[in-house]
């Protein structure tokens, strides 16, 4: 079996490109590469290892042939043109937790830094001032904290708040009331949280909804001297009015260690009073960039060699653990999808992913991309259970998941249902054993089939004499018959015949089959 190929293209901690190689792929480590070098070499990678150097655009995804994986040692993933990576069926990883306990501790720094002037104080001290009576800071004890997101990082502030005795209170849409308790916050909405927090500290992505989270009305409408720290995302809060609004003292100070627009070589906030900044450095210790650098690795060597998902952002997790579980089950997932959506006609607008029994105690969210990879491959061949789930949303596809308790006829079923114009139409199916996914209904007819290779679907009268008139216009044309695989819905009503053939069938084939006495639909499938 040939061993996946991975490219690192950022400096990241040595022992990655060892991880890798000891978990059975081959590496090159190769930085410092210009756009047009890296589109030129990635077609021969499975897998490419980044930092926030390297720019993963349209062209180079198109010239990216065989990639599978794109990783991110560290959190943010500004750099990789995700929606397009999906539609090209690359998962995209990153590594949320390795530098987690870093940039909170960052954010913690530039609090103390901000309540009591240090940065100030230290130049000044140092350019042979002694300017004991200029700088009155405050005390974080007893003050109230706000957190903007109260996701890995921001739990870990709200700890290290806590054990300073500040209150803590969070402002977050999927906080749960569960959660904060736990976490011994205060849940509260975004306006609230402006209007009672001494300090606040943002811990949330950069999307369409959180840019200018901090606006300038909601500047100008927060607690005056409120004090701000952002060592999240750039574009969080909006610069020009975080100057006015610490120029007119609204905003006591303000400690940014990520800007909208980085490099950060000008920047309307720099010489505003009470204005703190680093160069981005909330990654930046030791132990957090080996931390990500083995994470990345571990995590694309499980994908590429085992199947395992972790931390992707446009794939469901997969644990290396569930992936060996799960497999079988994908695998008649994927059959299952392909099946209805080989045989089922006209514009479809809804398909339903039923689990019952043993496949409803699992990760359905695999189960459901796997159908979809199956189904989708009625409109592309270049689909998979990455670019699966957003070609399904491009198309206006409505996909419901639905779980039952109950153990039927089967220990474990998956049925696929599709809205058609002449009804609902649903295939269904068992694992023989741990392994063996087979087909046990089809549009209502119970009927026993593995679904492989080159197959024939034929729905014709219960009539005498029928199996006979097929097997032989199929001998007369040389095909030989693998399997046979007949159901009915009643004796002399409509059945279903099913049969895997050892070469694919021409459309002469099937026209001929169509005038067959007794049938009523023929399709050639492939599986």
């Amino acid at each position: 079996m040939t061993r996946p190929k991975v490219l690192i293209s950022d400096k990241m901690d040595p022992n990655a490109a060892r991880i890798f190689e000891e978990r059975g792929c081959d590496v090159d480590v190769i930085t410092g590469e210009t756009p047009e070098q890296l589109i030129a070499r990635i077609g021969e990678y499975d897998g490419l290892a980044i930092r926030s150097s390297t720019k993963v655009t349209k062209a180079v995804l198109d010239a990216a042939t065989n990639l599978k994986v794109i990783g991110r040692a560290g959190i943010g993933v500004d750099n990789v043109d995700i929606p397009y990576a999906s539609g090209k069926g690359v998962v995209v990883m990153n590594t949320p937790f390795g530098n987690s306990i870093t940039t909170a501790e960052h954010a913690i720094a530039l609090m103390f830094a901000l309540a009591r002037q240090i940065p100030e104080a230290n130049a000044q001290t140092q350019a042979g001032k002694w300017p004991k009576s200029g700088f009155m800071g405050v005390e974080v004890t007893g003050k109230t904290l706000g957190l903007i997101g109260a996701g890995n990082i921001g739990s870990i502030v709200a700890s290290r708040a806590l054990g300073l005795r500040m209150k803590v209170i969070a402002y977050d849409p999927f906080l749960t009331e569960e959660r904060a308790v736990e976490m011994g916050v205060e849940k509260v909405d975004l306006d609230t949280l402006l209007s009672r927090a001494d300090f606040v500290t943002l811990h949330t992505p950069l999307t369409d909804e959180t840019r200018n989270i901090l606006s300038r009305e909601r500047l100008e409408n927060a607690k005056k001297g409120i004090r701000i720290i952002n060592c999240a995302r750039g574009g969080l809060i909006d610069e020009a009015a975080l100057k006015d609004c610490l120029e007119s003292g609204q905003v006591a100070g303000a400690a940014l260690d990520v800007f909208a627009v980085e490099p950060a070589t000008d920047n309307p906030l720099f010489g505003a009073p009470n204005f703190i900044c680093t160069p981005h450095l909330g990654a930046s210790t030791t132990e957090a960039q080996v931390n990500v650098a083995l994470q990345v690795a571990e995590q694309m060597a499980d994908y590429l060699v085992n199947g395992g998902v972790t931390n992707a952002l446009n794939m469901p997790s997969l644990s290396a653990e569930e992936a060996p579980k799960l497999r079988p089950y994908m695998a008649l997932a994927e059959k299952l999808g392909s099946l209805v959506g080989q045989l089922a006609h006209g514009n479809l607008t809804h398909i339903s992913i039923e689990r019952e029994g043993a496949a409803a105690e699992l990760n359905g969210k695999p189960i459901t991309a796997a159908v979809l990879a199956g189904f989708m491959r009625r409109y592309s061949d270049s689909v998979n259970m990455v670019n699966a789930p957003y070609l399904a949303k491009e198309r206006g596809l409505d996909v419901s998941e639905i779980r039952h308790e109950r153990e039927g006829a089967f220990s474990t079923l998956i049925r696929v249902t599709v809205e058609t114009a002449q009804g609902p139409r649903s295939v269904a199916g068992t694992l023989f054993g741990t392994e063996a996914p087979r087909l046990v209904e089809i549009f209502g007819i119970g009927i026993e089939a593995e679904l492989a290779g080159h197959m024939l679907y034929i729905v014709n009268d219960d009539k005498p004499g029928f199996i006979g008139r097929i097997g032989t216009l199929l001998g007369n044309h040389g095909i030989n018959i693998g399997t046979f695989n007949l159901g009915r819905r009643a004796a002399g009503g409509e059945a279903v015949l099913l049969l895997s053939l050892d070469e694919a069938l021409t459309p002469a084939v099937v026209a001929e089959a169509e005038k067959v006495e007794g049938v009523k639909t023929v399709t050639a499938l492939a599986f």
